[in-house]
């Protein structure tokens, strides 16, 4: 474990012990997470007693479920689920990679971040709380802006919030966890606070999940900075471990270069 990476696991026991983090994410979805970061990330988690939250790759991304299984990922988030359908896809590909007993050590949710899924969030919902069903919904807030057509600056206008707590409300009455993510930052402070009145499990920036008693903290706002400050000493440590590995090479590359036009140009003597 290098000097950034030890520094990353401090932010995160301190993350645990005072402002209510309880898992790190990761995504095989919009971050492409490859295994060798995904490892890296593992390791730094559980050096700082913290569980791992992963986002698959679709509905039926049965090598994504397979990798998180092997892991031991605390937490499984399916993208996008818009319809009834999409999400029996998605319960048949859990329940067909992780046995029921299995099953007992992980939580699998799915993202609710698109107006059509808002529109079927009835019969989704109905069907998660099934047996053999879901454990809980993300509703992810820039997506679902996107999907009305909007820019990630309205996420916390009450147009958005009040579908937000729609869901809630639905998530609670099911018995399935409720998180919320998307644009999770300070200027989500008041909104984060209405959702824990109605129902919220866990909140989640790009990196970092909190509980979701963490929105009642006055340190909140410390809190989510602390969440910035991790992701980016993340992205700081991924550039420099690619940066170490496109380097090892070049000396023997150069070499080869140098060696390849020497024997060219005495082949054409």
């Amino acid at each position: 474990m290098n000097k950034t990476e030890r520094t990353m696991v401090e932010l995160l026991k301190n993350g645990r012990e005072e402002h209510g983090v309880v898992s790190v994410k990761a995504e095989f979805e919009a971050e492409g997470t490859r295994i060798d970061e995904l490892l890296r990330l593992v390791e730094i988690a559980r050096n700082a007693d913290l569980s791992l939250t992963v986002k698959i790759g679709g509905c039926e991304a049965v090598r994504d479920l397979l990798d998180a299984k092997q892991i031991g990922v605390a937490y499984v988030v399916a993208p996008m689920v818009e319809t009834r359908y999409a999400l029996g896809k998605y319960l048949a590909a859990k329940n067909g990679v992780y046995d029921s007993d299995e099953q007992s050590d992980t939580d699998f949710l799915f993202n609710m971040e698109t107006i059509c899924g808002f529109e079927n969030r009835n019969e989704i919902i109905s069907a998660a709380a099934a047996q053999n069903g879901a454990n809980g919904v993300v509703f992810g807030r820039v997506d679902f802006a996107g999907s009305l057509g909007e820019t990630p600056s309205v996420v916390n206008n009450p147009e958005i919030t009040s579908k937000v707590l729609e869901v809630a409300k639905l998530a609670k009455h099911a018995g399935l966890d409720f998180v919320l993510g998307g644009g999770i930052s300070s200027e989500a402070i008041e909104v984060l606070k209405s959702v824990r009145k109605t129902h919220l499990s866990r909140f989640e920036t790009r990196k970092i999940v909190f509980a979701g008693e963490a929105a009642e903290s006055p340190e909140l706002e410390k809190a989510l900075l602390n969440a910035v400050h991790f992701e980016m000493l993340w992205l700081i440590n991924k550039r420099n471990y690619y940066t170490r590995i496109t380097q090892e090479d070049e000396n023997r590359i150069e070499m080869l270069e140098n060696r390849w036009r020497i024997l060219g140009m005495a082949s054409i003597h």
